[in-house]
């Protein structure tokens, strides 16, 4: 079931882009193979467009980018009517959502009706224009972007759309010694010239269906519930993990497993998306603000209280 060389070949044509990164490059795989999207919160500059390109690229996906403003119109995204004098009746010009990876730069730089377009069709996996509804192409993902610093002119998502992302993950800054690597090899090309398509979108699926099947222990389902349960009770949170959450939390640890090579979760698969999929999740109350707590806090305090189950397909002898 488990196809290994696909997904090494994958990680190996996005890393030939992205250097220095390999755990954001693996979990934005992660994402992608569990059907859900990823939010990247960065300044500029620190390669969030590139790897989306690398992954579009390598993955044989068609691609497409919005660089959201102030102006930016719900139809641009989703599409319009326009009437079609030759035919008689109305024809409909696809917007920038119709294609299989979008990259929706600064999210939060437009209006809430525009972001609640996107969101909407995020979550339905299909648009509706004029009373008729399209699916949006398979596989489809959404890869958007804010920029924490500069906060002018800006509409930060809601909780309740965050939640429609599967995981906010960060780029940062790279090492000294990669920031050297980057100016030595790329002032003169472009590396991704370098990267080839190693699949195509069919086989995609198939590695998406694949990942779906990766076994839960009982014991398993039972912990990530005792974690989602966790956050709602914690002293310092006021609206924890909701089930949407701790769904894709399941979901996260399957693709976590399935890119290690694996057909089972384990314990650590969990641990590892744990806060990848809660922090951006999670309200905290006035007394974390009180007392400087922030969401990565409350998840390692969660992560750290919450007992290891031992029984598990992994270890079926503990």
């Amino acid at each position: 079931m488990l196809m290994r060389d696909e997904v090494s070949r994958v990680l190996g044509e996005v890393k030939k882009v992205i250097l220095g990164k390999d755990e954001v490059i693996e979990k934005v795989l992660m994402a992608i193979l569990a059907q859900g999207h990823v939010l990247l919160e960065d300044v500029p500059g620190t390669g969030k467009t590139t790897m989306a390109l690398a992954f579009a690229k390598a993955l044989g996906l068609e691609y497409r980018r919005v660089q959201f403003t102030s102006d930016t119109m719900p139809s641009d995204i989703v599409g319009f009517s326009v009437y079609d004098r030759e035919e008689g009746r109305l024809s409909y010009k696809p917007g920038a959502i119709m294609t299989n990876l979008l990259l929706a730069d600064e999210i939060n730089r437009t209006s809430s009706k525009t972001q609640s377009a996107l969101l909407e069709a995020m979550e339905e996996k299909h648009v509706s224009v004029d009373g008729v509804t399209r699916d949006l192409p398979r596989p489809f993902i959404v890869l958007a972007t804010e920029n924490p610093v500069g906060s002018a002119g800006t509409q930060m998502l809601p909780n309740s759309q965050l939640d429609r992302f599967l995981v906010q993950l960060s780029m940062g800054y790279p090492s000294l010694e990669t920031q050297a690597s980057i100016l030595r090899d790329r002032h003169a090309k472009n590396p991704l010239d370098q990267v080839v398509p190693v699949l195509t979108r069919d086989e995609l699926e198939v590695l998406i269906a694949d990942t779906a099947t990766v076994h839960l222990d009982d014991a398993l389902y039972l912990y990530i519930a005792t974690l989602a349960e966790a956050t709602r009770t914690d002293e310092y949170v006021e609206l924890g993990l909701s089930p949407r959450g701790a769904l894709a939390l399941t979901r996260m640890a399957q693709a976590c497993a399935f890119v290690a090579g694996r057909d089972y979760v384990t314990p650590d698969d969990v641990l590892t998306v744990f806060a990848d999929v809660t922090c951006h999740r999670l309200i905290l109350n006035a007394k974390a603000r009180l007392n400087e707590v922030n969401a990565a806090g409350v998840v390692s305090r969660v992560a750290s209280s919450v007992p290891i189950p031992q029984r598990t397909v992994a270890n079926p002898l503990a």
